[in-house]
């Protein structure tokens, strides 16, 4: 089962009808947020002074943390790796879910053309949902809740993924999502940061900011 935060944040991403991600752009910095939180919650990431660090040379297993995790070894700060190299991210994880069965890829039949892109088993991301629906409406202490499902919320909420968490939940559930954000500071101050200027991130990706 993967249950690498990349490939589930694209699961909760993706659109049914538009046969990809809701959008594309923004969700190449949601999976590269994604993994590099994951990275974060498994001691592989750190912040010194600003600056990312690499803790242990030992790969993960996953190829799509294992790329972003030699990314990371640079010596950047956070909203850097976020951007770097994220339509690459994207592709990755798409490539692995194919892989595992959870996607059906029908490639494109001119060199114009996209992917489309097919979640196999509804169930598994109605079942995330679920999950992330749980920890927004949760009445117990956010400390509680998993962290990856607290990450997943927060995520969702920064990057607009509507059918994840509505405009209205987010203006009814404001303390939360913030308590769910700040969850991340502990990980990293940097991290909360970039998480947190998301929105703004991807409005400016939205205008045609360039990425690799």
């Amino acid at each position: 089962m993967i249950d690498d935060l990349a490939c589930l944040m694209y699961l909760l991403a993706h659109d049914d009808a538009a046969e990809g991600p809701y959008d594309r752009r923004r969700t190449e910095l949601l999976v590269r947020a994604a993994a590099l939180t994951d990275l974060a919650l498994r001691g592989r990431l750190r912040e010194d002074d600003g600056t990312v660090t690499v803790s242990g040379e030992r790969p993960t297993g996953d190829p799509v943390l294992d790329t972003v995790l030699r990314d990371a070894a640079g010596g950047h700060g956070w909203k850097h790796l976020v951007h770097h190299r994220r339509k690459r991210t994207l592709t990755l994880v798409e490539d692995r879910l194919a892989a595992a069965g959870l996607l059906a890829v029908r490639e494109p039949r001119t060199l114009l053309g996209a992917r489309r892109l097919t979640v196999t088993d509804p169930a598994v991301p109605a079942a995330l949902r679920a999950r992330v629906h749980a920890a927004l409406h949760g009445t117990g202490p956010v400390g509680e809740v998993a962290a990856a499902d607290a990450a997943l919320l927060a995520l969702a909420a920064a990057g607009r993924v509507r059918p994840v968490v509505s405009r209205r939940d987010r203006k009814s559930f404001r303390a939360r999502i913030d308590a769910c954000t700040r969850s991340l500071g502990v990980l990293a101050p940097g991290l909360e940061k970039a998480v947190r200027t998301l929105p703004t991130t991807m409005i400016a990706a939205q205008g045609g900011m360039g990425g690799s």
